[in-house]
């Protein structure tokens, strides 16, 4: 059977959940995935760079 609620705490994330990577550059792609830097912000990210280490 199908599921009828997949994706919807997308809808209300702005633009559904997608923009640009700001670490890999990807564009039009889901930004789910919550990092942590060394300053101690957030930084929001893609599937590909969830377990990359950044230094921005």
């Amino acid at each position: 059977m199908s599921k009828k609620n997949r994706g919807k705490g997308l809808i209300n994330l702005p633009a559904g959940g997608r923009g640009t990577c700001p670490v890999c550059k990807a564009e039009r792609i889901k930004l789910l995935y919550e990092i942590l830097l060394d300053n101690g912000k957030k930084l929001t990210v893609c599937k590909r760079c969830q377990y990359k280490k950044v230094n921005l």
